[in-house]
């Protein structure tokens, strides 16, 4: 009984969204050489919000949020060079202090670590 007990909690708490709540340095290889964003995140249950910044693309809010256990997703619409994109974001909770995402713009896909700040 104990153990059956013990097994329900730890599903129930694998269940629930992470924290990553915070600010977050992130960086990634892209075509044109190394490139870094900051994300400022607020997780409420499930619904994940807050902003993202670079040098090249400027501030973008973030859209569609969504976290549930390690998983999170969202969309942020940013302008290059006077043309409108929409980029969209998934990722794992790697540790409390780390995120792995990938960003796809149209085909072509960028790989993100972002460390806790």
């Amino acid at each position: 009984m104990k153990r059956m007990l013990m097994m329900l909690m730890a599903m129930a708490l694998s269940a629930v969204a992470a924290d990553v709540t915070g600010k977050w340095k992130a960086t990634a290889e892209g075509p044109q050489g190394a490139m870094e964003r900051t994300f400022m995140l607020k997780v409420d249950g499930e619904k994940l919000t807050g902003v993202t910044e670079s040098s090249f693309a400027g501030k973008s809010e973030i859209k569609e949020g969504k976290i549930k256990g390690d998983a999170l997703s969202f969309t942020i619409d940013i302008n290059l060079q006077g043309n409108a994109m929409s980029v969209q974001y998934k990722g794992t909770v790697v540790s409390k202090d780390e995120l792995k995402l990938t960003a796809l713009v149209g085909d072509n896909s960028i790989e993100w670590v972002a460390k806790r700040q």
